[in-house]
């Protein structure tokens, strides 16, 4: 991908009947559904070229088109099962576009609605860099948590009846956070993938490419799959710690007091 502006095609996956939290695509976050979020992040993208709305629910495919979304299609049944693997999703929205536009994307942008933090510009820089490295198959949001598993990960050894041992063998002989050595996760905020490395990915997006990983911040990683985490969320928001950038704040003036 060495062209300077690629066609970046951006998806949102939406699937109905979400059984850790009922409707989540569609509950309210400040004033938007949540897929609503998504949708602002990528118009607000200018390296995005198209995004599309993968959902197999009309209902879901209503509110999107409510919300300035692209719904050109409803997701086959065969895709929207419960264990249906994300990248089969992401190739077949990949292939729809470029069967009915006649023309082929460079990359693909998958933007989760349950991570709904997003920042333009980071989204752009993921761009950026996929275009700089042709050796790179895609480019993911990472972020540093707030504690370090390498060293306080643990699991029971049912060979020592449940006592526990720990998760990483890297962790052994660490007593102190800073010894641990630097961890980062894989959040889900952003995936940017080449569109080929889509054409051809068979299941594990990570062991069958070369990725990049964009640092952004931890509280900006989150993630929503429970109604717990929704009202966590919220909360981030409400206190400023989380940005919604698309979202219009206006000033409140309080009423002169009449003394």
């Amino acid at each position: 991908m060495t062209d300077p502006t690629p066609r970046v095609l951006a998806v949102i996956p939406a699937r109905g009947g979400s059984k850790g939290l009922p409707g989540k695509n569609v509950r309210p976050l400040r004033g938007l559904p949540l897929l609503a979020h998504s949708i602002r992040a990528a118009a607000l993208t200018p390296e995005v070229t198209r995004c599309v709305v993968t959902t197999d629910s009309a209902e879901i495919a209503e509110v999107a088109r409510a919300h300035g979304g692209d719904v050109p299609f409803l997701r086959p049944a065969g895709l929207a099962a419960d264990d249906t693997p994300m990248a089969p999703v992401v190739r077949h929205a990949l292939e729809w576009v470029e069967g009915v536009e006649g023309t082929a994307y460079d990359a693909v942008l998958l933007l989760d609605p349950t991570s709904p933090a997003r920042v333009p510009a980071q989204l752009a820089e993921a761009v950026r860099r996929l275009t700089a490295d042709p050796a790179l198959d895609g480019v993911i949001s990472v972020s540093e948590p707030t504690f370090n598993p390498v060293w306080v990960g643990v699991r029971p050894d049912d060979a020592r009846d449940g006592a526990l041992t720990r998760f990483f063998p890297a962790g052994t002989g660490v007593t102190r956070r800073q010894d641990a050595g630097r961890f980062l996760r894989i959040n889900g905020n952003f995936y940017l993938w080449r569109a080929d490395f889509v054409r051809r990915l068979e299941s594990s997006w990570f062991d069958e490419g070369t990725h990049e990983g964009l640092e952004i911040p931890e509280a900006q990683a989150f993630s929503i799959d429970d109604d717990y985490e929704f009202r966590l969320i919220e909360a981030l928001v409400d206190a400023g710690l989380i940005s919604l950038p698309w979202i219009e704040t206006s000033a409140t003036t309080a009423p002169e007091d009449a003394r």
